[in-house]
């Protein structure tokens, strides 16, 4: 085999090894996005139910404008998508969910991680990354 043909192989395999490389690193970014976007909607699930709490007469078992005593629901403290938790204790007037999701986040230590702040005045909750 002449050097030209040797050289065109080991171009090709370098070539091809990169664009391995690279895909898989698409991948697993876009499965960190669809993790952190699926953390956020559940997020925004707990806001919707935390609202619903807040609003109801103590009388049918709401809150009667106060999240205090708001509880995750069964089954919601772990989903596919991650674990929910209750980060700061629900006052007369705040709330703040913390969402662990599945996927590493950008520290690649500990899973995607979004709060969301949801207060009596707001229709959508404060939704930030944290990792």
């Amino acid at each position: 085999m002449g050097q030209q043909q040797l050289l065109l192989i080991v171009l090709g395999v370098i070539i091809v090894g990169i664009a391995i490389i690279v895909g898989i690193n698409l991948f697993q970014t876009s499965a960190v996005d669809s993790n952190r976007s699926a953390v956020i909607q559940d997020l925004n699930t707990l806001a919707t139910k935390a609202q619903a709490y807040y609003k109801k007469p103590l009388s049918q078992g709401g809150g009667g404008n106060s999240f205090v005593g708001f509880a995750i629901p069964t089954g919601f403290g772990t989903t596919a998508n991650g674990t929910y938790t209750v980060s700061t204790a629900g006052t007369a007037t705040t709330i703040v969910f913390k969402g662990v999701g599945n996927e590493k986040g950008d520290d690649a230590a500990t899973g995607v991680t979004q709060t969301a702040t949801v207060t009596n005045s707001s229709a959508t909750p404060t939704i930030a990354k944290t990792n």
